[in-house]
């Protein structure tokens, strides 16, 4: 990894005018998504205090949206994605429109919420692989990492902020007008879609039927060894991080330091992908898969350590090293997508990759409970922590994976500007 320029450099992207519009398109959106996760806990809460209601309402939108994922990498192969994204966003206005209508006026029940959550997993599952194939067509290949780097300062930075928006707007004008801001931000999104051109492919006259074309992306995953390997390697990885990390790390610390320490630690884990986030716009990635597994595999040291010692001052750094971990590797991953896959399989490479990801994450978190009762806490840590580095240095054993490199700019594919 070697240093490629200034700041200024680093903004580069930004001076391409289809990134600029989509980059402030997913700001606004992403700043109403995180204020919408603490509105809609809160507009649950004002029709019944039921603790499964909630857990309802987000199925309701998780089922869907895992349902239809392989379906909305076809479709956002198949049509021009910054139309799929549009439709996807406006959609999702009229969803949370309709449920901040239903909240403010006092009218909404329980069924009406799932109902119209159910409608927006839906339109997720088309806008998810749209808009992580989108990149490509955006940006020149030698600007892939710094816009990818752009997107995830954005992103990092309104997970911090968009929380604490969205609660502020709970309490002084109340959870249904907190999610018709929401619903305006995906209205805005949706308009500076529109401000998106990007150059029509030439289709054939005979469109191949939805079922062959999941067929053929199924096969260009099983023939691309280091794509399969990565996403067979993280259905692993996600299973112990939701179970080991996200569901028995707060059960420990409960146990130990409190809550606060908890706190701290994940507020640790999110600085660490930030400041990593500032190093990627200006170093670059050569063998993006073999950095990236070996950051995300720093992970394992602090679920370890929470089984083996669960000490806040060794805990804080741990979980900071593995944020910036987590952040090379989601680079990582990103550039060997968008450099190596081809165009218009590009979207359902991405849909399969999703599904591997998150079926994972329901049933770790179902069985690590049982787990740490059966075994205990400490034990079933520790284990999993080793497992979980074992884990991704066997995704290294794959050449393909370990020796996998940028593709040359002289590769670039037009880009309109």
């Amino acid at each position: 990894m070697t240093s490629t320029g200034t700041w200024g450099d680093a903004m580069a992207p930004l001076r391409e005018r289809n990134f600029r519009y989509y980059f402030a398109s997913r700001t606004v959106n992403l700043l109403g998504s995180m204020m919408a996760s603490i509105a809609l806990a809160f507009a649950v809460l004002e029709i019944t205090d039921d603790p499964k209601a909630l857990g309802q309402v987000l199925a309701a939108h998780t089922i869907p949206m895992v349902a239809l994922l392989l379906w909305g990498g076809v479709v956002a192969d198949r049509f021009p994605r910054e139309l799929v994204l549009q439709f996807s966003n406006l959609t999702s206005a009229i969803s949370q429109g309709a449920i901040a209508v239903l909240v403010i006026a006092g009218e909404a029940e329980l069924w009406m919420l799932v109902v119209l959550s159910a409608v927006h997993g839906t339109v997720s599952a088309l806008s998810f692989p749209a808009m992580a194939s989108i990149m490509p067509q955006l940006v020149p290949r030698d600007q892939l990492q710094r816009a990818n780097a752009l997107m995830s300062l954005v992103r990092g930075g309104l997970t911090i902020l968009g929380p604490t928006i969205g609660a502020l707007l709970v309490v002084s004008v109340g959870a249904g007008w907190a999610l018709g801001v929401d619903a305006a931000t995906w209205l805005v999104s949706a308009l500076l879609l529109g401000f998106v051109r990007i150059p029509r492919a030439e289709k054939t006259d005979e469109q191949p039927g939805t079922l062959s074309e999941l067929v053929a992306g199924w096969t260009y995953v099983r023939q691309t060894t280091w794509l399969w390997a990565v996403v067979l390697g993280f259905g692993f990885l996600n299973f112990i991080q939701a179970g080991a990390w996200s569901t028995l790390g707060p059960a420990v610390a409960e146990r130990t330091f409190g809550p606060q320490g908890w706190g701290l630690i994940l507020s640790a884990e999110a600085i660490g992908l930030l400041l990593m986030t500032l190093v990627l716009l200006r170093i670059p990635l050569q063998r993006p898969l073999l950095y990236g597994m070996c950051g995300v595999a720093c992970l394992g040291l602090p679920i370890f350590m929470l089984g083996a010692h669960p000490n806040l001052w060794w805990l804080v750094p741990a979980a900071f090293v593995a944020g910036a971990g987590t952040e090379v590797f989601s680079m990582g991953w990103n550039l060997a997508m968008q450099e190596h896959v081809p165009d218009e399989m590009l979207s359902r490479a991405y849909s399969y990759d999703a599904l591997g990801s998150f079926v994972a994450v329901p049933i770790g978190q179902l069985a690590f409970g049982p787990l740490a009762a059966a075994y205990g806490f400490r034990d079933v840590l520790m284990v999993s922590g080793v497992v979980y580095a074992l884990i991704c240095c066997l995704v290294l054993c794959s050449r393909s994976a370990r020796q996998l490199q940028r593709l040359p700019a002289a590769d670039d594919v037009e880009v309109a500007r």
